[in-house]
């Protein structure tokens, strides 16, 4: 498949339908995805980045029936993880003498995936390819979200070719995004800035500014995953600078795994409480073991508060909480509350593990958390709900 973007540009990637994990099994990608890959013709003809390794054959075969190979002057790699590199090897056997633009960091991770020598042809901020009557101006990106990463801007068109910054984990034969579904559009987008994006906030912050700084006009965003945004397309750009500023809603997450149904009750009550306290708030539950972790982590980003709950198991805390605690401290979340719950039975470390976790991955400890033994009683229970209006007036 490929389609005319316009007169002088054609999307020549791979839409994956059946992708259901991406980044081995960390993120979930219920609604497939893409993989962009760019054809640029003016007098030079420039292919910017290729798609995953799986699809390499295919893609230089489609290619093939695009554009004759060896009439491509050039390759622009804006990102050597192999979602976008993958097919570089099986197209560089064709055309082995074709330079390959990168930059110095990309150069590293190239030679570090493929051992290969091709024509690197090493590109910096401000560095421009001529292409005949438009230039490909470049902007390294490091950190957004490899320290390889770069955009490049197309003269004329107007087309920023932004690589992951500004992409979404969305399969679509429609490719704008004036035309899929909005609700849709904008989950995947949030989702994508949450788990991938948050650690590098400040850089993102940064580089919004830098290439605004740049003056330069922009009628079209092209990613490399997900839609092209060609209508009002620096909405998403706004959104990115709203979520790199210490973003929250609204809203209080509670997060857990209970053994038998003790920690489910607390949490149930603890939000009893937050409601009755504070109605305006958004309260939402999810037992952390029956739920999409990353989709969690999304309601996470949004949260201005979170409580993190766990029995006690082993003089330790249940493994689907702590695999989420360890993907929370490498997040590095900002501007959030916190505190801690659990139930147990005779030892009950489960709070005070959760709670010094939590410190450690830079939330504000509200309170030292609550305990409740075994399975909570009527005082058990009045006791949650008043920790839940506590922590709503904390959290205000």
């Amino acid at each position: 498949m490929a389609f005319k973007i316009n007169d002088r540009i054609t999307w020549v990637g791979k839409i994956d339908w059946e992708l259901r994990k991406f980044h081995g099994e960390e993120y979930s990608t219920h609604r497939g995805s893409t993989y962009n890959s760019y054809l640029v013709r003016d007098q030079k003809t420039v292919l910017i980045d290729t798609v995953w390794l799986k699809f390499s054959r295919e893609f230089v075969d489609n290619l093939r029936q695009v554009v004759p190979l060896e009439k491509i002057d050039c390759v622009v790699a804006n990102h050597a993880e192999p979602d976008h590199s993958g097919a570089l090897p099986e197209l560089m056997r064709e055309i082995p003498d074709t330079p390959v633009y990168c930059t110095a960091n990309g150069l590293k991770s190239f030679k570090g995936y493929y051992h290969k020598d091709w024509d690197f042809r090493i590109v910096k901020t401000g560095d421009t390819l001529d292409l005949g009557s438009r230039k490909l101006v470049f902007v390294e990106a490091p950190m957004l979200h490899w320290p390889d990463s770069m955009f490049c801007y197309l003269t004329g068109d107007n087309v920023l070719f932004s690589n992951d910054a500004f992409g979404q984990h969305l399969a679509s034969e429609l490719m704008y995004n004036d035309l899929v579904d909005q609700a849709e559009l904008f989950q995947e987008c949030i989702k994508y800035y949450a788990n991938i994006l948050t650690p590098f906030s400040a850089l993102v912050a940064k580089k919004i500014i830098d290439v605004l700084a740049l003056n330069l006009p922009v009628d079209m965003i092209c990613p490399s995953h997900g839609v092209i945004w060609r209508t009002d397309p620096l909405q998403i750009v706004k959104k990115y600078q709203q979520w790199s500023d210490n973003y929250q809603e609204n809203q209080i997450s509670i997060v857990y795994d209970t053994m038998w149904d003790s920690t489910r009750r607390m949490a149930e009550a603890i939000a009893a409480g937050i409601s009755e306290a504070d109605p305006s708030v958004a309260v939402k539950l999810y037992n952390i073991a029956r739920s999409d972790k990353n989709n969690v982590i999304t309601e996470i980003f949004k949260s201005k508060a979170v409580l993190v709950g766990s029995s006690t198991i082993n003089r330790g805390i249940l493994y689907e909480v702590g695999a989420l605690l360890e993907m929370i401290k490498g997040l590095g979340f900002k501007n959030k509350k916190a505190a801690a719950f659990g139930s147990y039975g005779w030892s009950g470390e489960s709070v005070k593990i959760i709670t010094d976790r939590l410190r450690q991955s830079g939330f504000e400890i509200v309170n030292d958390g609550i305990r409740a033994p075994w399975k909570p009683d009527s005082r058990s229970i009045e006791n949650c709900i008043a920790f839940g209006k506590a922590f709503a007036a904390a959290a205000r």
